[in-house]
């Protein structure tokens, strides 16, 4: 698509949104009677699919088996708020012109978005039926959390970062893992033959959705039952390291052998790292696969605030409230990014976050004050950045999974940080 193409699809998304908000669950008639009509059910075939995931991303434990993360039973980390005017702020979009902040949100779906600067709510708003207390799908800002927890495994010297994979995965060696690095993997610098393609129902990514049990899988596409049998399957096309190339399956290598190096799961880790510790107002979720493993690398549930309060330990370099809960250093190896060179050598990732690099399962920029972003599918994302004293949570139900505006999200994203590193 040509650069005016391009401006002139992300202008006609604006103007149709400023025409017509996009339609809740609610108004659309979702999940609506005992039972709904057939058009209006929501099942495990379907919530992912528009229209029918504005009702399916609050929801996930209602259609999906689950695995609970524990807040711990502590005070609730309070959240003092001194709210700002911010649906009017502007950013340069990729429409060609100024978009607000106000619209930009309607048009991505947006269910959920919180802005935390100087350890106060600047900005709160929920739309599409959400409340403070509904916990929503966050995808791939799974693999971050992830990789967090990975890396201070790696700092207390419980996993090794350079021992090949197969050394904690056995079961791996002739797979695509087997000789790449835990750094590798950490990185997504592993040579695999994959293809992270959503809407081809016989992809790679697409056999990863069948055997996590995200979805069923079509008539003679079921081939695995479990992550533990898909990951061996998948095999190497060019040599680990120095490159990029994102794969979800990559996360939950990871998160196995997590599992296998600590002798806890990962939803188990996650929990007592950092839910039972932050004071969080309710547990977390873990969509969890046919075989009871929690789904590392896209299935964490949480609410917008809890989600803020995640990310302001990682602001505070692993403190909260003067406490320290994670090794600073852990959080500085993620923020000091990755290898930018070949990040920029994935045409489609460098034009959605141009600048950035990959480490440790988050998107890091490094042109001014380090910033670390975590982004799903849908419009999820946890971005932090240190020298603005900001984290903003955005919880979406886009109709696709990648947006023609999708990176109008991130420059509205490094706008905010610019804007409040001014101010300080």
């Amino acid at each position: 698509m040509s650069f005016f193409a391009e401006n002139e699809a992300a202008a006609e998304i604006y103007r149709a949104a400023q025409t017509k908000a996009p339609a809740t669950a609610a108004e659309l008639g979702l999940m609506q009677g005992f039972p709904a009509s057939a058009e209006a059910r929501v099942t495990w075939a379907s919530w992912i699919r528009a229209p029918y995931n504005r009702w399916g991303f609050q929801h996930v434990g209602q259609l999906l088996p689950t695995l609970t993360v524990h807040g711990g039973g502590t005070a609730t980390s309070p959240l003092a708020a001194a709210a700002l005017s911010l649906d009017s702020f502007e950013f340069g979009s990729l429409s060609g012109a100024k978009q607000t902040m106000g619209d930009h949100l309607i048009a991505t779906y947006t269910d959920a978005c919180l802005v935390l600067q100087g350890g106060k709510i600047r900005y709160e708003r929920y739309w599409n039926g959400q409340t403070p207390a509904t916990r929503h799908i966050m995808f791939s800002c799974t693999k971050s959390v992830i990789g967090l927890v990975a890396e201070v495994l790696v700092d207390r010297g419980i996993l090794d970062e350079n021992a090949a994979t197969a050394h904690y995965l056995p079961e791996l060696i002739n797979s695509a893992f087997g000789d790449a690095t835990i750094r590798q993997v950490l990185d997504m610098a592993v040579g695999i033959d994959y293809v992270e393609k959503y809407d081809d129902p016989d992809s790679s990514s697409s056999h990863y959705g069948y055997a996590s049990g995200l979805l069923p899988a079509p008539s003679g596409l079921g081939r695995y039952a479990s992550l533990y049998e898909y990951l061996p399957s998948l095999q190497k096309r060019d040599s680990h390291g120095g490159l990029f190339h994102y794969v979800t399956a990559v996360t939950e290598v990871l998160g196995w052998a997590m599992e296998r190096a600590s002798g806890k799961s990962s939803d188990k880790l996650v929990e007592e790292m950092l839910w039972s510790k932050i004071g969080v107002e309710r547990d977390a979720y873990f969509a969890a696969d046919p075989w009871g493993r929690a789904i590392t690398g896209a299935g964490f549930n949480a609410t917008l605030r809890d989600l803020a309060r995640f990310g302001r330990l990682v602001l505070q370099e692993g403190r909260i409230e003067g406490a320290e809960i994670l090794p600073a250093k852990a959080i500085r190896k993620i923020a000091a990014g990755g290898d930018a060179a070949a990040f920029a050598r994935d045409a489609e990732f460098a034009a959605w976050a141009p600048g950035a690099s990959y480490r440790s399962q988050w998107y890091v920029f490094n042109d001014g004050s380090p910033s670390i972003m975590a982004c799903g599918i849908h419009g999820q994302y946890i971005f932090i950045d240190f020298a603005a004293d900001l984290v903003v949570v955005k919880q979406s139900s886009l109709p696709a999974a990648e947006s023609p505006i999708g990176a109008d999200t991130v420059r509205l994203l490094r706008a905010l940080a610019q804007h409040f590193r001014g101010q300080r």
